[in-house]
């Protein structure tokens, strides 16, 4: 019989998987103003062991108190820095050891899953309405986008940068023995 695993256990299963973890994670949150839309990203964030966070443009900050409601207390497992130019943050990501890939639908953007994430990297996300702006994508190191076969024309930002960390850590784990 299948049985929900006890905290213990799961403390014990998530450290087993951060022994196994040696690549850093950042991730620049471009004008994303809506603040459930940040409290997820910052609570997707934590989970997968983002070591920093940038705020460009007018990004909400997750201390909005809608935004609390969704990263629950999660805000302060993860270094954030709050009002960066964007072009300035694709700069501090770079100065930290970070490549630097937006998630964007571009001419020149790669699929996911082909990307190259098992590496130190800084993941950058756009607002809500129009994604990266171009100052953005002309100081970023590359750009990558999530294949959709519905008829959809994108995800919600929160879900792109839940899906992209994902598929990073998916990329570094992949060629660990089971766990």
């Amino acid at each position: 019989m299948r049985r929900q695993l006890r905290p213990t256990d799961v403390k014990r299963l998530n450290r087993t998987w951060r022994r196994n973890t040696q690549n850093r994670l950042g991730l620049i949150i471009e004008s994303v103003t809506g603040p459930f839309n940040i409290g997820s990203i910052f609570r997707s964030a934590a989970a997968f062991g983002v070591d920093e966070i940038w705020l460009a443009g007018n990004a909400t900050p997750p201390t909005n108190p809608k935004a609390g409601k969704t990263a629950l207390g999660t805000e302060r497992l993860v270094t954030w820095h709050e009002g960066v130019p964007a072009t300035e943050a694709v700069k501090a990501a770079r100065e930290a050891g970070f490549t630097v890939l937006a998630i964007e639908l571009t001419a020149e953007a790669v699929p996911l899953h082909r990307a190259d994430l098992g590496r130190d990297v800084c993941l950058v996300v756009g607002s809500e309405d129009h994604g990266c702006s171009p100052a953005l994508l002309d100081a970023v190191d590359g750009a990558c986008y999530i294949p959709q076969v519905g008829r959809v024309g994108s995800f919600n930002v929160a879900v792109a940068a839940a899906i992209a960390l994902a598929e990073a850590r998916r990329q570094e784990w992949q060629n660990l023995a089971d766990s």
